[in-house]
This record gives structure tokens, C-alpha cells and sequence, in this order.
């Protein structure tokens, strides 16, 4: 009986501790998955913070169209010489006949001195050559100008000889690995290489475009690829990207990278390479089911159009439009003496040249204003089309047209129609984006391109027979991701993009069955030594940084929106307020409520004294020159612009501009500024911010100038 009752009490106290430790365990796990869901909330939230701003500096670029169409509509020109500044400000560079492209990047005359101790070419090239290259962009080392200028001859020499879009075939090879953006993160490719291996006759890969620009060794990544595109031809595929582009290569680094490392031949290394860019194929086919493209489609896509365009005629997709002769350009040409035939000579030759850039026209008389602005807009239309695309298409309400319709109606344009057609199917294919709602629109966050949705997808795939898309150009946090009934593959392979941790990198592998399977890598040795606690944390601290700094670049309009709400003038205004006010100025389309904690540190009473968080806002963004803090806004939020606008004045991309071209420029500027500024007064600026007396202006110099004149209003 005694035990009985012992064996009774020890159950009970085993059941009670079991059903304790249950209750232990639901608890943890209530707890853990309460922390997971915090982390993952979090995370998305800077994932969409980082997403938003990189599409907003794209759209930056409409106020550089609206500074230049400002100045097309207000200035005159007093003389012949600012005329004839407006329009070398506007036209990229010079255009070059096949021939003289080959004798002004002409290598042969260059000699390696016997100091060089980097890697040394000769063609044909050899897989030791691309093994010696390797080894030396790992050990920092730079390929001398003349290896340089001969590899991108070569490179475009085979260019020129692929269709649009290449084949590639399974049966040649075990399988075929396809990458997507790189965007100049040499380590990335390095991995890539460790990872998969080499380029081989048994191992084919297709590169889908975007190599250059945002990292640092964008020229050497550009290297390595063509070094293995010449050696391994039938192996090695490259895709044009919407970044293989001159002038968005202008706005995103690799024009000021390659100026950087080749201070002497940079010039005519940017010149070929801006000229290989426009003969990359521009898609690519996998056993004619699987279609490889950098961006997407649209309702409107031809791959029977694509494979017949003349793709080299694009020199950058951004001003690809050609615009109608119009009645008046006629009439203009007429009174500088010149026909039609003579104004543009490369419209008459039957066979394919390499496409000149258009020139303008002599301008009219300074006299009549009215023909004169025409004359300006007409000239530089092309040349600022891109900014408008870039930023966004302003001529156009998504709710109102549909992609197709748009297309229809600047394809009326008559003579022009092929030639338009064919630029929309080319800027379809770079800078498109899937959507999952139905239909086909308007891409107005990049201001290029569309956004497709599934029935397009289906479509198209039914159309051509494919099984499936495989595309690039949108950052994916772990690399890869399907969308479209998995019939869209979105592939990134530039790991840590918008900071040590934000993402994955990836790279895609098909067989003969043409199933992926997928490698995800981390190309940084921090980001593996991180906790995912870390590691988010580190992330989301960068990303409310760059938030801070684009709130701070706009408290002139912050004030006036939260003005607006603030009727007393308590200096005070609800949360509600501050979220909708900060929305309608910064367009970004973020959750600002559950971001508030992260960027308003106290409120009282549920009210936001928003003149003192602005004020905590420019105390994180003041300068150690201490300069005040509006004027730093001012600086912050025209920074990219100026630069852009340096480097378009800057032709011959020496990081210089001359006295004379920093004069007329201000001239230009002050004119937009509604400034008075005499010729004395500039000359009296450009004398005070030549900081080293060397007769040119950097770009810091340039900087320091509207600083000094913006301080002055």
C-alpha cells in the first residue's frame, strides 16, 4: 500500500514536471518565432528602404531635364562662342568613322616599358593568359593601356561577327551556369570561378549583362570577361545590360573609374569600350527553350525584330529616339547651305557603318529668341531624352495609357516608325520589370522600359515555344527568385550590393533537362563571421543613414509640408501628419509609421516639434566646414546633378574643365540661379576657387563654386 501510494506521487510529480517543461517549450517557441518575426520585419523594411532610394536617384535625373530644358527656355546667347558651348555641352563626345576609331585607339604606337611588372598579352589568347590575369587583379595589379586597347580591338572585331541573339546549345557541354549583375564586384566573379570553375570547352557561361559600374573594379571584371570571351568563344556568352550604356556610365562611376587608372589613355579606353558596348548581343537562347534577357519583355516584344536590328546603331539606349525632321529642320538646313543629303550623309550609305553621332546644325541668328530656343531644344532633344527615361516618363499617366498604347502613339510618328520600333524593343529588353498583376504599363519608377505581367510572360512564351525567362537587373536578397508561376527567373549574382549583408549573390546551373539549380554565396568573409541579428542590424543602421541623408536633403520642402498641418504655428504636428507630409515630399512609398522609432527619437504627447528633429537632422549631416546647414541641404540634394553635368562639359573625361568652359557654364548657371553675375565677377570666382593654381577646375573646385554662389543669394 505504502508503495502504491509512493509510485502515485512520483507520476504525478512526473507528469507535473513534463507538462511544465511543455509549457517551457511553447513559451521559447512563442518567443523565438515573436523574434524571428521582428528580424524578418525589420529586414524588409531596409530591403524597401534601399530599393527606394536606388530607384529615386535614378529618377534625380528628371531635375537635370528640367535644369536644361529651364536654361534652353531663359538663356540667349550673347555671342557665337556661347552658342557654340551649348551645343558641345550636349553632344557626348566626338563620333568616329570605323577607321579613324581604329587610328585614334590605335595601340601599336604605345610601348611597355621594361619596368611594367604586370601581366602581359598576346593574341590569340591563351587560357595562361586569363590564368595570369587572374593572378594579377588579385595581387592589385594594373594591365597596362596598351594590353588594354588591343584586348577591347579584338573584343569588338568578335562582336561584330554574333548574331543578336546567341545560341547556346546543352549538347556541346554538361551544363551551362548563367550569372546575373555583377556591377564591378570583382570578388564576386573570383567566387563565381572558385565555386563553379573556369571557363572550359565543358564548362559554358552566359553573363547577363550589367558588369560595370556602382563597385570599384568594374574595368577589370569588363577584362577578365572578354579575355575569356576571345579564348573560349563557343563557351563564354555576354548579354548587354542597361549599364553597358555611356551615359549612365557618366552618372554611376565606371566612366570616372577607368579616367582614375588610366589617367594618360583613358580617354580612348572609355571611346572603344563605349563603341564594344553598343556590339554586345542582346539576348540568349538555351536549346531554344530558355530566353536569357537583362531586364524583361513587353506586350510589344519581337524576337524576330530583335534578331534583324542593327543593335550597334544604339550607341546608348537612353538617346536612342530619333526624332521627325520637322518642316523646320529643313528650313534650317536650307539657310546654313547645306540639303538634306549632305546634313547627314550615313543616312545614304546602303552598308552598315559604324553609326555617327548626330551633329547640329549651325544655329540661327541670336536675334530672333523664339527660332533660336527652338534651334537649342531641337539639337540637345536626343541628349537629354535619357534624363527624363531615367527619372521617370513625366509625358505620361500610368493610370491613363497602357504601355502598348504609348508605343502606338509615338510609333505615328512616320518615317521614323521602324527605327522607333526598334529602340523600344531594345529598351524593353534592358530595362523592363515583372509585375504580378496582369497587363502591361509603363515602367514609371525606372522612367525606362515597362512593367509585364504574367499574361505577358504566357504569352510570349507560348508565342516562341520557351519553357521559361531567365532575367537580371533587380537586386534579390537571396540572389535568385521566381516570380510568374515560376515561369520568370530573376538571377543577381553581386553579393553584399547595398552593404555588408543586405544580400546574397547567385548563379544559376542548367543541364539537358533544363532544371536550375541554384549556388548562393557571401563574397565577404565578414558577412560570414555575423549573426543574422548582426548582420540586420548592420544593415538596417546603413539604411537609415541614407534616409536621414535624403530627409535632410529636402527640409526646405519638409518645412513648408509640415507647415501645412501645423495652422497655429505650434511648431508641432500629429504623427499621422509627419508620415503623410514626409511622404508627399520624398515619394518613396514606405511604411513611415513603423519606420518612426528609427528616425524620431522623442515626441511629446504624441506631438512632433519638427523644426528641432530637422535641426538633429542637420546636426548628423553637418560638414566639418561647418556650413550652414541650408546650404548643405542644397548641396546634398545637387550633388549627383552637378557631377553629371561636370562630366557632360567635361569632354575629354580628364576630370578638368577649362577657365573658358567654367566660364560660359556659369554663365548658363546664373541665368537658372537668378543670379546677376558679371563677366568680372566669374572671373573674380573661377581665380578664388582654382585652389592650385593649375588654370583647370575639378570637380571639388566645380562644388566649391556653387557653394560660394548659392551662399551669396
Amino acid at each position: 500500500m505504502g508503495s502504491g501510494s509512493s509510485v502515485n506521487v512520483n507520476y504525478k510529480y512526473s507528469l507535473q514536471k513534463s507538462e511544465n517543461a511543455f509549457k517551457a517549450a511553447v513559451l521559447i517557441q512563442r518567443w523565438y518565432r515573436r523574434h524571428v518575426a521582428r528580424l524578418e520585419m525589420r529586414r524588409r523594411c531596409t530591403w524597401r528602404i534601399f530599393q527606394s532610394i536606388e530607384y529615386a536617384c535614378e529618377q534625380d535625373q528628371i531635375k537635370l531635364h528640367n535644369f536644361f530644358s529651364y536654361l534652353m527656355d531663359h538663356f540667349t546667347p550673347s555671342s557665337s562662342k556661347e552658342r557654340d558651348f551649348i551645343s558641345r555641352m550636349f553632344i557626348s563626345g566626338e563620333s568616329f568613322k570605323e577607321a579613324e576609331l581604329e587610328k585614334y585607339c590605335d595601340y601599336e604606337s604605345m610601348e611597355v616599358p621594361d619596368s611594367y611588372a604586370g601581366p602581359r598579352l598576346s593574341f590569340p589568347l591563351l587560357p595562361d593568359h586569363a590564368t595570369a590575369l587572374l593572378e594579377a587583379f588579385k595581387q592589385k595589379q594594373q594591365l597596362h593601356a596598351r594590353y588594354v586597347l588591343n584586348l577591347l580591338h579584338e573584343t569588338r572585331k568578335h562582336l561584330k561577327q554574333l548574331p543578336n541573339i546567341s545560341h547556346v546549345s546543352t549538347c556541346y557541354s554538361e551544363e551551362v551556369t548563367v550569372c546575373g549583375d555583377l556591377h564591378g564586384q570583382l570578388d564576386d566573379l573570383f567566387l563565381i570561378f572558385y565555386k563553379n570553375g573556369l571557363p572550359s570547352p565543358s564548362k559554358s557561361y552566359v553573363f547577363n549583362g550589367d558588369f560595370v559600374d556602382r563597385g570599384k573594379q568594374s574595368l577589370e571584371i569588363l577584362i577578365v570577361l572578354f579575355t575569356f570571351l576571345l579564348i573560349y568563344p563557343k563557351e563564354v556568352h555576354l548579354n548587354r545590360g542597361n549599364h553597358e550604356d555611356h551615359m549612365v556610365n557618366l552618372r554611376y562611376g565606371f566612366a570616372k573609374e577607368v579616367m582614375q587608372k588610366y589617367k594618360t589613355h583613358g580617354k580612348k579606353i572609355l571611346k572603344m569600350i563605349q563603341n564594344v558596348f553598343c556590339w554586345l548581343p542582346l539576348a540568349t537562347l538555351i536549346d531554344q527553350k530558355v530566353l536569357i534577357i537583362h531586364g524583361g519583355i513587353s506586350d510589344t516584344t519581337d524576337l524576330d525584330m530583335l534578331e534583324k536590328i542593327q543593335r550597334n546603331k544604339f550607341t546608348s539606349v537612353l538617346r536612342g529616339k530619333k526624332r521627325k525632321e520637322s518642316h523646320r529642320d529643313v528650313e534650317t538646313q536650307e539657310i546654313n547651305g547645306e540639303s538634306k543629303a549632305e546634313a547627314d550623309p550615313a543616312e545614304n550609305k546602303a552598308a552598315p557603318s559604324l553609326l555617327q553621332q548626330p551633329r547640329p546644325t549651325q544655329a540661327p541668328s541670336m536675334a530672333n529668341r523664339l527660332e533660336f530656343s527652338k534651334w537649342v531644344r531641337q539639337t540637345v532633344q536626343e541628349q537629354i531624352d535619357w534624363c527624363r527615361r531615367l527619372g521617370g516618363n513625366s509625358e505620361a499617366e500610368s493610370g491613363e495609357l497602357t504601355y502598348s498604347s504609348t508605343v502606338s502613339l509615338t510609333d505615328s510618328d512616320g518615317p521614323c516608325w521602324t527605327r522607333q520600333e526598334e529602340w523600344k524593343q531594345i529598351l524593353d529588353i534592358l530595362w523592363s520589370d515583372p509585375m504580378p498583376q496582369e497587363g502591361c504599363r509603363v515602367n514609371t519608377v525606372r522612367g525606362g522600359g515597362c512593367y509585364f505581367g504574367p499574361d505577358v510572360t504566357r504569352k510570349i512564351l507560348e508565342k516562341y515555344n520557351l519553357q521559361f525567362l531567365i532575367r537580371s537587373h533587380e537586386c534579390k536578397q537571396e540572389g535568385y527568385e521566381f516570380c510568374h508561376n515560376r515561369k520568370v527567373l530573376t538571377i543577381f549574382s553581386a553579393s553584399n550590393y547595398y552593404e555588408i549583408g543586405s544580400n546574397r549573390g547567385a548563379y544559376v546551373k542548367l543541364g539537358p533537362d533544363l532544371v536550375p539549380h541554384f549556388v548562393q554565396y557571401q563574397a565577404n568573409k565578414t558577412a560570414h563571421t555575423l549573426t543574422m541579428t548582426q548582420r540586420i542590424s548592420r544593415v538596417e543602421e546603413s539604411a537609415f543613414r541614407a534616409l536621414r541623408e535624403k530627409l535632410f536633403a529636402h527640409t526646405s520642402a519638409l518645412i513648408s509640408a509640415f507647415k501645412a498641418y501645423d495652422t497655429d504655428n505650434t511648431g508641432r504636428i500629429t504623427l499621422s501628419n509627419w508620415a503623410t507630409a514626409v511622404e508627399s515630399v520624398l515619394h518613396l512609398g514606405l511604411p513611415w509609421r513603423m519606420l518612426r522609432p528609427q528616425l524620431v527619437r522623442s515626441m511629446a504627447d504624441g506631438m512632433l516639434e519638427y523644426k528641432s528633429w530637422l535641426d538633429d537632422l542637420a546636426m548628423e549631416q553637418r560638414s566639418q566646414e561647418h556650413i550652414q546647414s541650408s546650404l548643405l541641404e542644397v548641396i546634398y540634394r545637387n550633388r549627383s546633378n552637378l557631377e553629371t553635368i561636370f562630366r557632360i562639359i567635361d569632354r575629354d573625361h580628364s576630370g578638368l574643365i577649362s577657365f573658358e568652359e567654367f566660364h560660359q557654364t556659369w554663365k548658363l548657371f546664373s541665368s537658372h540661379m537668378n543670379i546677376e553675375l558679371t563677366d568680372d565677377s566669374i572671373n573674380d570666382l573661377v581665380r578664388s576657387i582654382d585652389f592650385n593654381k593649375d588654370g583647370n577646375i575639378d570637380f571639388n573646385e566645380f562644388l566649391e563654386a556653387f557653394r560660394l554662389v548659392k551662399q551669396s543669394q
